[in-house]
């Protein structure tokens, strides 16, 4: 989930999002104010103690006094947080972190939000918007919605995906046989 809104906080690219969703505050853990959260990014280590994360739909701001991995969840501490009953007033947030500052990728890598919105094309036929993308394991699944109100799943893969070019918002394909029947 992201929130495209022109923001000082975000990024200063036209509709890149301010806020990236990077997690969900589960339960609390403990006895010192500790919370599980799922953790929903690509990058879950840069998520450290001093760093500063944005919980709920107003963005407050948080600062993470201590992490650490439980399982599949990582339990988090904030700054003003010592006991279980206040960190449950955080049970079910969202936790976000600012577009603007994060890593440049490798070239011919991107962000998951980079990609949402572009349109996608074989040779001159538009087939759709980018609105979704599936991670499967093996490879990401592009989900475009249609004009014919209808989705096509598109494999993330070199043999399909042919240019990303997000200056001109756009994606170049090659569908393999049978991906449109």
């Amino acid at each position: 989930m992201t929130e495209n809104t022109p923001n000082t906080a975000g990024s200063s690219i036209q509709n890149e999002p301010a806020y990236l969703l990077i997690g969900v505050l589960q339960k609390t853990h403990g006895i010192k104010g500790e919370i599980a959260m799922r953790v929903v990014t690509q990058f879950p280590e840069r998520i450290r103690t001093g760093k500063s994360v944005f919980l709920g739909e107003d963005h407050e701001e948080y600062q993470v006094v201590s992490v650490r991995w439980k399982n599949t969840l990582m339990v988090l501490r904030f700054a003003g947080f010592n006991n279980p009953e206040e960190a449950a007033r955080l049970t079910n947030l969202e936790v976000f972190t600012r577009t603007r500052g994060l890593p440049k990728l490798p070239e011919g890598q991107y962000y998951h939000h980079q990609l949402i919105g572009l349109k996608v094309w074989q040779a001159d036929e538009y087939l759709g918007e980018l609105v979704d993308i599936m991670e499967t394991g093996a490879n990401d699944v592009y989900i475009i919605a249609s004009e014919e109100s209808q989705e096509l799943l598109i494999p993330a893969i070199p043999d399909v995906i042919k240019k990303i070019d997000l200056e001109a918002g756009t994606i170049q394909v090659e569908l393999l046989e049978g991906l449109r029947d």
